[in-house]
């Protein structure tokens, strides 16, 4: 199951005191806009996941892989969508979804928790950043689009920085009654620091009490869930999702497939739960990097390079398209040897697809979110 990896708390209050500082506002005019940043952890494997069955190396580098997305959606002569993903080829369809591939961070090494530290903290190496991207985007937003949430336990490195950001997750202990709560909201009536953080963590606790019990191993009671967070008038507008066990070392058919479907569910009940809001709504899924060309002994593939990164919504400035300075499978044209050679920084085109998102000059919005690249 793909989000088995973490185990969901109620930790709202905890996450918001610790994130706790004064806002900045800038002069803009408020929006409905939303964004989903899904972190794909483990290294998803993006030639699987919009495969290049054009290239004339990929079937032989690929083997029984490329039997797997045989049945996908064409996506233009070069690229075929992996065929778990039926409601991003619904999406890509209807021009609400755009596929960047042979793309990577700055990061060039093959450790997973350097690798994801630099996707999250948006820095030119691993742990130069305490702060993350999505934390510093915060800083450009109208105060009104800043409400901020990470469905996790713990605030997420992207999301750090200088905005309040909260974390919702269900919890498996028995729900507090009513006279708990009102006892608590008494007692932090009159402290000027944990009354509104309190009040926080309650109305976000409301907000998704239909389906506090969930224990977020499936991905349609978890996109299910984020869209019941974001769809209130003092919802979140901005939200990052985790999800775990993209690392497929071996027996990756079968796994790459389940997880993909998960995926697939997440961004369905999204696009449902939302509603009219999704005109309005940027998401992004994103992996630390890839996964090498050739398939391992154990029907699975090792840690690479370049990926592809996926964007969903109703508003998207290439969507129904495939972006990709392709440089070929060909042994000679791979990073190393080894991996699929990234051609644009990852970087690059989520500030690209940030600024269209909130109509924001893209200099100023590369420069916030990456100041160091």
């Amino acid at each position: 199951m793909i989000f088995s990896r973490r185990t969901l708390l109620l930790s709202g209050l905890t996450a918001a005191a610790a994130s706790a500082m004064p806002r900045v506002a800038w002069a803009a005019a408020g929006t409905a806009k939303r964004l989903v940043f899904v972190i794909q952890r483990g290294a998803a494997d993006g030639l699987s996941i919009v495969a290049p069955t054009g290239d004339p190396a990929f079937a032989a580098a690929r083997g029984a892989l490329a039997e797997d997305v045989a049945g996908g959606a064409k996506l233009g002569g070069l690229f075929t969508l992996h065929p778990a993903l039926a409601t991003g080829a619904t999406l890509y369809a209807a021009r609400q979804a755009h596929f960047a591939h042979a793309v990577a961070t700055a990061y060039r090494d093959r450790s997973h928790f350097d690798g994801q530290n630099v996707l999250e903290g948006g820095g030119s190496r691993p742990y130069e950043r305490t702060d993350g991207w999505v934390g510093r985007l915060l800083t450009l937003l109208p105060e009104s689009e800043r409400d901020a949430l990470a469905i996790a336990p713990a605030v997420p490195l992207a999301l750090r920085g200088d905005a309040p950001v909260a974390t919702y997750a269900p919890s498996r202990l028995p729900q507090a009654d009513a006279d708990l709560i009102a006892r608590l909201t008494a007692l932090y009536q009159d402290d000027p620091l944990l009354h509104p953080l309190w009040e926080s963590a309650v109305r976000t606790q409301e907000l998704a009490s239909d389906i506090g019990g969930n224990n977020g191993r499936n991905g349609a009671d978890l996109g299910t869930l984020a869209a019941s967070l974001m769809t209130p008038a003092d919802g979140a507008r901005v939200m990052m999702v985790e999800t775990g066990g993209w690392d497929t070392h071996s027996g990756q058919r079968g796994r790459l497939n389940a997880q993909l479907r998960g995926l697939d569910q997440l961004v369905g009940a999204l696009q449902t739960g939302l509603g009219p809001a999704w005109t309005d709504t940027l998401v992004i899924v994103a992996t630390e990097f890839g996964r090498t060309v050739a398939v391992n002994g154990t029907g699975g593939t090792d840690h690479g390079t370049g990926s592809a990164a996926m964007f969903f919504g109703g508003g998207l400035a290439q969507g129904g398209q495939v972006s990709a300075d392709w440089p070929g499978l060909a042994v000679a044209a791979r990073f190393d040897g080894r991996d699929l050679k990234p051609t644009r920084s990852l970087e690059s085109v989520i500030a690209a697809a940030v600024a269209h998102h909130y109509a924001l000059d893209p200099a100023r919005v590369t420069k916030t979110l990456y100041p160091d690249i």
